[in-house]
This record gives C-alpha cells, structure tokens and sequence, in this order.
C-alpha cells in the first residue's frame, strides 16, 4: 500500500490500522507529492484509545499521536454512521457499536435489528467523516465530508466495509458495498473529506 520511498518527497503517515481504510485512504491520495506510510508499516505502531466525544476530538488524538511517533505529518479520520430513527447513533461509537465481540458483519446485523419494523422513510441516515492533519509540533487543521442516504433493510453487495452493505445511496441506487471502490470514492463522505485535505496538501 505505501508508495516508494523518495527523499524528494515528505512522509505523509495513514494514521489507521485498519488496512482497508488505507487502502482506500492510499487510492485518494496517491498522485500528491507525499511519501504515503502506513502507519502499521511503522514499528511499535499503535494508536490512542478513541476517547473523545465527537470525531474531531477522535481526529485529532490519533493524528497528533501518529505525528509524534513517526515524527512526520499525519492524517487521521474518525467517521462514523448517523441514523435519524436512532437519535444519531451509533454516531461516534459506530467503530464500536455493540461492544468488542462484534465484527463488522456483526455490527451490521445489530444496526439492522434496531430498526426492525421501521419504515423506509424513516430510515434516513448519513455517514459523516472528519480528517485531521497534524504536525510533530501538534499544529493541526481539521476539514470534513457528509453523504446523505438510509439503511436497508438487509446487506447488499460485497465491497466496501463497516456499514457499506447497510447504506443506501439514492442517487446512484445501490449501496456502498455495490459501488466500485472508485465510484464510492468519488461520491461517500471519505473522499469528500479527503478532497478536502487535498487542498490543504496541496493536490
């Protein structure tokens, strides 16, 4: 996942463990020119507990803390799922929904289970996301992506991860997990934040 090393180049750390966020992370901002790291590719990789109350704080935590270990510019994202019917949960819990044991399969069964017998118009819901980009020194600047959509009613497709087999999109009528990861790109919240810090990394 990571582009060649260049000494032309300074490193820009993926402050993710999660390998498909990179990937994905990676595919957006491949043509910039930074050196993109992994951050599991650094040794005594790690990551802070996600302690904060709102993605912004969780941003922040894990792209200063990526910084400070690999003593480059980080970029860090929280995201998460926002269901109207729920009152906005899982909200900044959705990693974390229903507690360690739950995979994301797992986490997609107990979203769908919360909202037996809602109605397709009430099932409304977007996907937020919040990146963070940070500097050993502990400057940072914060930029944001938001996609609108529901959830269905049972898992469709087989891309993506997390809640992409729940999230419908109306305006392409599939769900994220039966987008291409190229046409989920150009439309979810990730790569409207990303292209965001595009601009602020000067892409």
């Amino acid at each position: 996942m990571p582009s060649a090393p260049s000494p032309s180049r300074p490193r820009l750390v993926l402050a993710t463990l999660n390998r498909a966020k990179a990937r994905e992370l990676a595919a957006l901002l491949r043509d910039l020119p930074w050196e993109l790291v992994g951050l599991a590719d650094l040794p005594g990789a790690s990551l802070p507990e996600e302690t904060g109350a709102t993605y912004q704080e969780n941003a922040l935590l894990k792209a200063r803390h990526a910084a400070g270990l690999a003593g480059a510019r980080a970029l860090a994202d929280d995201s998460g799922l926002e269901v109207d019917a729920l009152g906005g949960a899982p909200g900044v819990q959705s990693a974390r929904y229903g507690g360690p044991g739950l995979d994301d399969a797992g986490r997609c069964a107990l979203l769908l289970r919360a909202l037996a017998g809602v109605p397709p118009a009430r099932r409304t819901a977007r996907f937020r996301c919040v990146i963070a980009l940070a500097d050993p020194d502990g400057r940072a600047e914060v930029v944001e992506g938001l996609v609108e959509g529901r959830i269905t009613e049972a898992p469709r497709g087989a891309h993506g991860f997390g809640y992409d087999p729940v999230f419908f999109y109306p305006p392409r009528g599939r769900t994220f997990a039966e987008l291409s990861l190229e046409e989920k790109a150009r439309v979810d919240h990730r790569g409207r934040a990303v292209r965001a810090a595009r601009r602020l990394l000067g892409g």
